[in-house]
């Protein structure tokens, strides 16, 4: 969004979350945690919405979609994606 004061890091969240929801929709195959997969996705565009996610947030919802999708080659790309774009915001502070 020219002229937005948004974070540059949350558009690119948002746009590679959007992209892998629907590669993962229009995925034919069924597996087990599928579902699991789909929450999270809808968790980490929530969290886009608001402009300021939580970093420890955003990365437990990696890991559990990266362990939902991880072995479905198709949705490789897409999951690296989302990794990238999570991996942004940096470590979470302690």
């Amino acid at each position: 969004m020219a002229g937005s004061d948004e974070d540059p890091r949350v558009a690119e969240l948002r746009t590679a979350v959007s992209r892998l929801r629907r590669e993962l929709a229009a995925h034919p195959a069924e597996f087990p945690d599928r579902g699991i997969a789909e929450d999270e996705l809808a968790c980490l565009a929530a969290m886009t919405v608001t402009g300021s996610p939580e970093v420890p947030r955003l990365r437990r919802s990696l890991l559990l979609i990266a362990g939902a999708i991880g072995s479905v080659s198709a949705l490789g790309r897409g999951l690296s994606e989302v990794r990238a774009a999570v991996e942004r915001f940096g470590s979470p502070s302690r």
